[in-house]
């Protein structure tokens, strides 16, 4: 987490010196304390933080919150990782264990077996968002142990992806489009599409629109429905077949046929976690807690 004085201080420059009427906090950790706390001495400024999870009556009014369901994208990413894999078993390398990255790791592994119920996915949580050595550490072990499709949440996937490709097995991307690093293994990838997000807040502010006159929402999301996200093009490895499968899946995301956490759902360890018949659908608030593992993930929480 960035130095509390440094981050702070940083923020009350662009308000004091630049006159800042609107503040966005983009980086993990910066919610609490950091915008919670500059958000009660600016009580005039708003303040939006992409990924923390605003709570209505808790919360200051002029702070509000922004993310999109990128776990829709890999979702889809699993669908077609479990065609093109053929040990059925599937790496994923993390950052860290928070609700969003255990969203990505989860829905990934629930597209996987959608396909093929015995798949599995290991995952490894380096511990930091940028650690190049441990990411190509993770990518080679995995490698090494027979799996042959590999995605991650990191803040760069470049060396998982290039990792990847060197060793001869399938890849998805994260964030961005990585198919010029893995031209042979690169299969998809779930990308962010920011563009609409800023747009839109843009366009609100623009029209005298504000978090404490009720103009603009506390609580933003968005999935591919919205255009919040999108999958990268599909890559020569991937068949025909993974690609209806995909395709078909993605449709009926954004029509809502299709609820990725709909029990009855077990995690790694036996215990269900939603029961049969109970459907959470995407803006569900139990999904921005989640702290355990889907069967099938092979990995820890703690």
């Amino acid at each position: 987490m960035p130095e509390t004085n440094a981050v702070q201080e940083s923020i009350r420059s662009m308000i004091d010196l630049d006159g800042a009427t609107a503040i966005f906090a983009t980086s993990f950790g910066y919610f609490d304390p950091h915008v919670l706390a500059l958000a009660k001495d600016f009580p005039e400024v708003q303040f939006f933080h992409c990924g923390g999870l605003y709570q209505e009556g808790v919360h200051p009014e002029n702070v509000g919150s922004y993310f999109g369901y990128i776990d829709e994208a890999q979702y889809v990413a699993g669908v077609v990782a479990a065609h093109a894999s053929t040990s059925k078993r599937l790496g994923f390398i993390a950052a860290k264990p928070i609700p969003q990255v255990l969203r990505n790791v989860n829905s990934f592994t629930l597209g996987a077996r959608s396909i093929d119920p015995s798949a599995t996915t290991q995952v490894i949580f380096t511990g930091d968002w940028a650690d190049p050595v441990r990411e190509a550490e993770a990518a080679n072990s995995m490698a090494d142990q027979g799996i042959d499709v590999l995605t991650c949440h990191v803040d760069s996937p470049k060396v998982v992806i290039e990792t990847a490709e060197r060793r001869g097995i399938f890849a998805t991307g994260y964030h961005a489009n990585q198919a010029e690093l893995a031209p042979q293994g690169y299969l998809t990838g779930a990308e962010w599409d920011w563009s609409n997000v800023y747009k839109n807040y843009v366009s609100l502010l623009q029209g005298g629109k504000t978090l404490m006159n009720g103009g603009i929402p506390h609580l933003v999301r968005g999935g591919f429905k919205d255009g919040f996200l999108k999958l990268s093009p599909f890559g020569p490895a991937v068949s025909a077949q993974a690609q209806q499968a995909a395709e078909t899946a993605q449709a009926q995301l954004i029509s809502g046929e299709l609820v990725i956490y709909k029990g009855e759902i077990k995690d790694n360890k036996g215990k269900t976690v939603i029961a049969g018949g109970k459907e959470l659908g995407q803006t569900a608030i139990e999904l921005e807690q989640m702290n355990w593992l889907a069967e099938g993930v092979m990995g820890s929480v703690g």
